[in-house]
């Protein structure tokens, strides 16, 4: 096994290594193939399975089109954050007194060199140290300066290299070149025509100077910013932010006004007021990280908060203007319970944070304060508090105070009984135990957990309104006399016919009277109580329904994965059932499958994601679980296998599979490996 892994592990190294390869070259020749997101991927995944690979070191190359030449600051690579926690992680071993925030520019790097304060070459980024001698092009470029003159019209005598980024604005994109994929690409593209056709549409951002010869025009990376604006270039937005946590609040509101820019940005830059020219100096500099925006995540406004009733619990669900995330588009996402509600500080008309970072289900991650991003362009870089004037002329659209919100009105009567609502904090719940919402709630999960697929939603309903079905013990006395009505009509019924329909259903109910332990609990419908979760009793050595009625609150506090609320809902979820648990297994209505060690699966684990082809998912989970296998709901530490028919995909699942190193099997492999197990 740890063979097969390892063999897996360097053929996927070596994939990795070509892609990036391809791609960086694509990028850097001007006919980027993919977005800097799914580039990024790749190259985080690479960095994760193969730290040390010289592919990492490496920026790129040009095209053998130009003339070749040296730079004098080199153009490495910024170390990256893609999340709040991974930008915090690196802000906890850099604590600055202050953080400067630039916009992070979705161009091709240029490299301007000056000899006495006139243009001597213009040179591309290339690998980080050589790159094209563009010059016959970058001379057409709005925002490049052949020669460096001050405010009263004298020359500047400066020697060394001036680096920005070279853009296109969205309205060249959409008047010339829309049939380009996006403003990085069609720059990149005019930027290395050897006839030098189209540069005069690109416009040249700069934001960092080193002089070669003399001292340095500046005393910090503030004063950088002052010097090129003073020679009439076009610089970075700056932002001064005075800890890690605003420039996330920053960053948000950049997030969602970023759309009001002329030009793209893919993240900001933060990096120091002191300028450390030998962290600069190095391939990757460490003292600087690009904190880049995601494509699975985004901001949005709250418009209005639904309360979602399942069974006895009331869930809030937040609906928000529309956003895309991970190429679909999410208004919806549920914000768990009143608790967080209240922990997020979330109201109507809140500016929020929305996730979805390889999940299915989006979540609002956080709330941006009110008047966090008063001013998402830049401020005036002398301003040491941040609050001068937009330089760039890219002011963003401020967001509203507290007055511009609403709170949030919680539901207080059950609508279907009109008992008053229980607030735990972690849960709003109806309290009352007969209540008609509940009990049908229940019927409903045990027909979908023990998997009585005849016995359907509306026939039920039908029972349930009638007075027929009142608990899950009543499931059980339901016969082909007591169903035939809901299936014939009187004439029918006059004529003593039988219902095919109520036999089917009849015979599917006696067929799910043996079920394992797990399924049983999980079939009384108590909150977050799944048969995944009862596992973990099983396996901590309550493998009983005796010694499962008999927890504590203490007891099961202490069982892996469980914690003190979910170990209270447990015990009193138990307290509730535990006369009918205990009366459907005493009466032999109910019998509890025990573990068998001999069975095939015995000790393994299967997580299965995707279409099948043969069988359903949930046929192939029981499958796994009548072999004595257990199924997983993700992908876990210590699972055996990970099964989908789409080995070779890029999801969430199946890289965090090989980062655990654990198999990833198709359909066909998994059903010969339960008939391999069951022949031996």
């Amino acid at each position: 096994m740890a063979q097969e892994t390892d063999r897996q592990d360097r053929s996927r190294i070596a994939e990795l290594e070509s892609l990036i390869s391809r791609y960086q070259e694509s990028y850097y020749n001007g006919e980027g193939e993919v977005s800097d997101a799914e580039f990024d991927r790749l190259w985080d995944e690479l960095k994760q399975k193969d730290p040390s690979n010289p592919i990492l070191q490496r920026v790129g190359a040009d095209s053998g089109n130009f003339a070749k030449a040296g730079h004098i600051m080199p153009m490495g690579s910024q170390e990256k954050a893609a999340t709040p926690e991974e930008f915090l992680a690196w802000a906890a071993r850099h604590r600055y007194d202050e953080y400067l925030v630039e916009y992070k520019l979705d161009g091709a790097s240029l490299e301007l060199q000056y000899g006495a304060g006139r243009l001597i070459r213009a040179v591309t980024r290339g690998d980080g140290n050589v790159g094209d001698d563009i010059t016959a092009n970058a001379v057409r470029m709005q925002g490049v300066r052949l020669e460096l003159r001050s405010a009263d019209g004298s020359l500047v005598p400066f020697t060394g290299g001036i680096r920005g980024e070279v853009i296109m604005t969205h309205a060249v994109h959409k008047q010339h070149f829309s049939d380009k994929a996006n403003c990085r690409n069609a720059a990149n593209g005019l930027m290395k025509r050897k006839d030098g056709s189209g540069s005069g549409y690109l416009t040249l951002i700069t934001y960092d100077v080193w002089a070669s010869e003399g001292g340095q025009p500046y005393a910090d990376e503030v004063g950088k910013l002052d010097w090129l604006a003073a020679l009439g270039f076009t610089t970075s937005p700056l932002r001064i932010c005075r800890t890690p946590e605003e420039v996330i609040d920053y960053r948000a509101s950049v997030m969602e006004g970023r759309g009001q820019l002329d030009y793209d940005i893919d993240g900001l830059v933060i990096k120091e007021r002191a300028v450390n020219h030998e962290d600069a100096m190095r391939a990757r500099p460490d003292r600087q990280i690009a904190f880049k925006f995601s494509l699975e995540e985004a901001v949005t406004v709250v418009r209005q908060v639904e309360w979602g009733e399942s069974g006895a619990t009331y869930t809030p669900v937040a609906v928000f203007d529309p956003v895309e995330l991970n190429g679909t588009t999410v208004q919806r996402a549920s914000v768990v319970n009143p608790n967080t509600i209240r922990n997020l500080g979330l109201r109507i008309g809140s500016h929020v944070v929305v996730v979805k970072r390889g999940e299915i289900i989006p979540k609002i991650e956080s709330v941006i304060p009110s008047g966090a991003g008063r001013n998402a362009g830049a401020t005036g870089a002398g301003s040491p508090d941040g609050s001068g004037a937009d330089r760039s002329g890219g002011q963003l659209a401020l967001f509203p105070g507290a007055a511009d919100e609403q709170d949030i009105v919680f539901p207080t009567v059950c609508s279907s009984c009109g008992s008053t609502l229980v607030d735990e904090g972690t849960r709003l719940f109806c309290p009352n135990r007969a209540c008609p919402k509940r009990l049908l709630h229940q019927i409903m999960k045990w027909v979908n957990v023990v998997d009585i697929r005849d016995l359907g939603e509306k026939l039920i309903r039908a029972l349930f309104q009638d007075g027929v079905l009142r608990s899950v013990s009543d499931i059980y006395t339901l016969t082909e006399e007591k169903l035939s009505p809901y299936f014939l009509g009187e004439e029918s019924l006059s004529r003593e016919k039988q219902s095919l329909g109520a036999k089917k259903v009849v015979q599917s109910i006696q067929a799910h009277r043996r079920v394992s332990l797990e399924r049983f609990i999980a079939g009384f419908d108590i909150e977050g109580i799944g048969e995944t979760v009862v596992e973990k009793l099983t396996e901590a050595g309550y493998g009983s329904l005796e010694k499962i009625l008999a927890l504590t609150p203490e007891q099961a506090a202490s069982v892996y994965g469980f914690a003190d609320i979910m170990a209270k809902t447990l015990v009193e979820g138990l307290a509730e059932n535990r006369d009918e648990m205990q009366a459907l297994v005493g009466s032999g209505t109910i019998s509890l499958l025990e573990k068998d060690a001999t069975l095939t699966l015995t000790g393994m684990s299967f997580c299965f994601t995707g279409e099948l082809r043969t069988m359903k998912r949930t046929d192939a989970q029981n499958l796994v679980k009548e072999q004595g296998g257990s199924v997983k709901s993700s992908v876990v530490k210590g699972l055996s296998y990970l099964v989908t028919n789409d080995t070779a995909s890029g999801s969430a699942k199946n890289e965090k599979a090989a980062k655990l190193g654990i198999p990833v099997i198709d359909e066909d492999a998994f059903l010969a490996l339960v008939s391999s197990q069951t022949q031996t």
